[in-house]
């Protein structure tokens, strides 16, 4: 049975993309900063039927919470098959560039980025044990740089000082994992879950949880033939879903 971790798990996006994965056999950690709240989770999911899942401490942005989250985990499982790093946060509506402070900017940056990249590494050697392990980078179409500076796109206006730049760089960590991981059997891919309807954005979004969610649970089990280092976004190019950079 191939196990996931999925971090921010515990409502949301990342509990309805827990619950997609449970439908496909896999066995599920719920990441969550409050253990309390990933319990409650887990036991929600227990209830619709799912045996496999439980409750992980974790705050992506808490080096000793990272480490014993690696730890709990390693006595759990020596093999991790999917890693997805949903955990995110927006620091606020309006950023403008002049005017947001630099600790606001720390403070996002601290969550989309950095926290994701001490996930990475902290959960890297269980992910090497997998014959075919994926990791999911949650980003946002916001993210895209060259959109960003096209002034045809539909979202130019939305501009911001943290959290769009934030999912530039951690698209930018993307590739550069990718790149590092290139001859050996992992995927690594950039998933935007599109404009959804979320408490992350006051439920703003047209989309649901559910397409969301399908969009990460796609990406975390490609096939040995799937793409990696990957920019994936139907909102961005509903033609082909990969976005530009």
């Amino acid at each position: 049975m191939k196990t996931a971790l999925i971090t921010g798990a515990n409502k949301s996006i990342g509990f309805e993309t827990a619950r997609q994965l449970l439908q496909q056999g896999y066995t599920v950690y719920l990441g969550s900063r409050d253990l309390l709240k990933g319990q409650q989770a887990a036991d929600q999911l227990r209830a619709e039927g799912f045996a496999q899942v439980e409750p992980l401490q974790l705050n992506v942005t808490d080096s000793a919470s990272i480490a014993a989250a690696r730890a709990a985990l390693g006595q759990k499982t020596p093999v991790l098959d999917v890693l997805i790093n949903n955990a995110g946060i927006l620091g606020g509506m309006t950023q403008p560039p002049l005017s947001t402070s630099t600790s606001v900017i720390k403070e996002v940056f601290e969550t989309n980025v950095f926290g994701v990249i001490e996930v990475t590494q902290a959960f890297i050697d269980l992910l090497r044990q997998s014959p075919a392990p994926r990791i999911v980078n949650v980003t946002s179409g916001l993210g895209s740089l060259t959109l960003h500076n096209d002034p045809s796109w539909k979202y130019y206006a939305v501009k911001g000082a943290a959290y769009q730049p934030s999912k530039a760089a951690l698209n930018a960590y993307t590739i550069m994992l990718a790149y590092e991981l290139r001859d050996t059997p992992f995927k690594v891919n950039a998933v935007d879950p599109g404009y959804t309807a979320t408490d992350f954005n006051h439920h703003s979004g047209p989309g649901s949880v559910q397409d969301a969610a399908a969009r990460l649970v796609k990406a975390a089990t490609l096939g040995p033939d799937g793409p990696t280092s990957q920019f994936f976004s139907d909102d961005n190019a509903p033609e082909t879903g990969i976005s530009p950079w």
